[in-house]
C-alpha cells in the first residue's frame, strides 16, 4: 500500500522529485553551487525569464502559443531606451512611470493584435505570433538601424541592477509577477475561465463563457509582461538593442511544458511553471559553473523541450 502511495505521489509529483535530485547532484559535484551568493544569482538569471513563463503559461493554459514575446520584448526594450533618453536627468520615478507606460503600450499593441488574429480572425496561435515575431524585430531593427541605443540615465538600471536591502529589485518584481499570477489563476472566476476554455472551447462555450474575450485577453496579458520583461532587461544592460531577448520563447516554453503544464491547454498552472524555471535555471547555472559552452546549453534546453513534450504526451495517453 505504501509502495502504491509512494508510485502515485512520484507521478504526481515528478517535476519536484527531478529537481530534488538535480539540487542534490549540483550540491555535491559542481564547485561553489551551494553557496549563497549563488542561490542569489540563480534567482537574478530565471527573474526575466519567469515574466516571459508566466505570460506563456497563460497563454499555453489557453490552448495557444506564443512565438512573439522575445520580440515584442526587444521593442519594448529600445522603447523605453529612446524614451527615457529623453530625460536625461531622470530620477526612479520617472524611470519607473516610463518602464510602466511602455510596457502597458508596446505589450497591449503588440498582444491586442494577436488576440485579434487569433481570437476574432481565426489564425492558428503558431502563424499569428510568428508573424508579429518577425513584425516586431523587424521593427526593431528598422527603428535602431540595427544600433544598441547607450547613454541612458543611472536611474534606468535601478529595476535591473539594484537591490532594495538584499533583495534584488528584478527579484522582488519576479516574486510579485508570479504571486499575482497564481492569485488570478486560482482564485479568480477569469482563472477558472482560461482553463475551462483550454480543456475544452466548445463545451466552455455552452457554458456561457466568452471565449472570444477569454482568448483575446491572454495575448494582450502575454504582450505586457513580454514587454516588461523586455524593458527590465534593457535595464539590466542599460541599454535598447534589436538582438536582446533573442530565443526566450524557447525558454518560457520550456520552462512551462517541462513543470507538467499541458501543451494542449487546460491542464497545470504557476506552480508547475515555477518549478520549471528553478530546473532549468539549476542546469543553466550547473552547466555555466562547470564551463559547459553557450552551445551546449542551447542544445540541453532542446532535450528539455522535447522530453517534457514526450512526457505530456505520455500523460494524455494514460
Amino acid at each position: 500500500m505504501n509502495e502504491n502511495k509512494f508510485a502515485t505521489f512520484a507521478k504526481d509529483n515528478t517535476m519536484l522529485l527531478f529537481l530534488i535530485i538535480l539540487f542534490a547532484l549540483c550540491a555535491i559535484f559542481v564547485p561553489r553551487f551551494a553557496s549563497v551568493g549563488n542561490f542569489k544569482n540563480v534567482l537574478i538569471q530565471i527573474s526575466i525569464n519567469a515574466l516571459f513563463a508566466t505570460a506563456m503559461t497563460y497563454v499555453i493554459l489557453s490552448d495557444g502559443i506564443d512565438l512573439s514575446v522575445g520580440s515584442v520584448a526587444a521593442l519594448a526594450g529600445i522603447a523605453a531606451a529612446a524614451a527615457i533618453k529623453l530625460f536625461p536627468d531622470a530620477g526612479i520615478l520617472t524611470s519607473l512611470a516610463v518602464i510602466i507606460v511602455v510596457s502597458l503600450a508596446v505589450g497591449g499593441v503588440c498582444g491586442s493584435a494577436n488576440g485579434a488574429l487569433v481570437s476574432m480572425m481565426k489564425v492558428p496561435p503558431f502563424i499569428a505570433t510568428l508573424a508579429m515575431m518577425s513584425i516586431a524585430r523587424g521593427f526593431a531593427y528598422i527603428v535602431t538601424d540595427a544600433k544598441p541605443i547607450f547613454g541612458l540615465p543611472e536611474s534606468f538600471g535601478w529595476v535591473g541592477l539594484r537591490s532594495i536591502g538584499f533583495m534584488p529589485v528584478s527579484v522582488l518584481l519576479m516574486i510579485i509577477v508570479l504571486g499575482a499570477a497564481y492569485f488570478v489563476l486560482t482564485r479568480t472566476c477569469y482563472g477558472r475561465y482560461i482553463y475551462a476554455v483550454g480543456s475544452n472551447m466548445e463545451v466552455a462555450k455552452l457554458a456561457g463563457i466568452q471565449v472570444k474575450k477569454i482568448k483575446m485577453s491572454v495575448y494582450v496579458i502575454s504582450g505586457i509582461l513580454s514587454a516588461l520583461a523586455g524593458v527590465v532587461l534593457a535595464s539590466k544592460l542599460q541599454n535598447g538593442q534589436a538582438t536582446a531577448a533573442t530565443g526566450y520563447e524557447l525558454i518560457a516554453i520550456a520552462a512551462v511544458a517541462m513543470g507538467g503544464t499541458s501543451m494542449s491547454g487546460g491542464r497545470g498552472g504557476m506552480v508547475q511553471t515555477i518549478l520549471g524555471l528553478v530546473v532549468i535555471g539549476i542546469i543553466n547555472n550547473g552547466l555555466s559553473l562547470l564551463g559547459v559552452s553557450s552551445y551546449w546549453q542551447m542544445v540541453a534546453m532542446g532535450v528539455i523541450i522535447l522530453i517534457a513534450v514526450v512526457m505530456d504526451q505520455l500523460k494524455a495517453s494514460d
